[in-house]
């Protein structure tokens, strides 16, 4: 039997798995904001700890809402803006070929948290989809959450200096 040396994924294994209440408002209000590249106003973007490909974000508004159409235009425009800000940071920093970008609308779409509305940014790359998940099941992440979570920061402190 092969065997994958992923010794970082340890806190993920043993950690107890639910918390209580919805992952993006605890990181809204700064209780769990270890892995939250950056907040706005009306939204938040997150790493999402369980990624289909390294760089997985997540962006989601900050109001509690699982229906896209509540949300008000304000809310709408500043969570588009973020996907844009996103983008441009994984752009940067990882440099991906392409990306896959969507909303799973409830349970029978996919949604894992249904209860809180969230955009799943994708990086993707030529050739990543390889035997691995074909073969075992098994998806290889090759750095840890914390590590791209302080380059993205970086690169979007970089950023912002620039801007203003």
């Amino acid at each position: 039997m092969d065997k994958l040396w992923a010794p970082w994924r340890i806190k993920y294994i043993s950690a107890k798995r639910k918390r209580a209440g919805c992952i993006f408002c605890r990181a809204g209000r700064g209780v769990s904001g270890e892995h939250v590249i950056f907040k706005t106003k009306f939204s938040i973007v997150m790493l999402n700890i369980y990624p289909y490909n390294n760089g997985h974000l997540l962006a989601a508004p900050l109001r509690h809402t699982r229906d896209i159409s509540s949300l008000s235009r304000e809310e709408a425009l500043d969570l588009f803006a973020c996907l844009k800000r996103a983008k441009s940071l994984l752009s940067r920093v990882l440099k991906p070929q392409g990306y896959n970008i969507g909303f799973n609308l409830e349970r029978p779409a996919g949604a894992g948290i249904a209860g809180h509305l969230h955009m799943h940014i994708v990086p993707r790359w030529n050739g990543d989809t390889n035997f691995m998940p074909v073969v075992s099941g098994t998806r290889v992440i090759s750095q840890s959450l914390e590590e791209l979570a302080a380059r993205l920061r970086k690169a979007d402190e970089h950023n912002q200096r620039i801007r203003r």
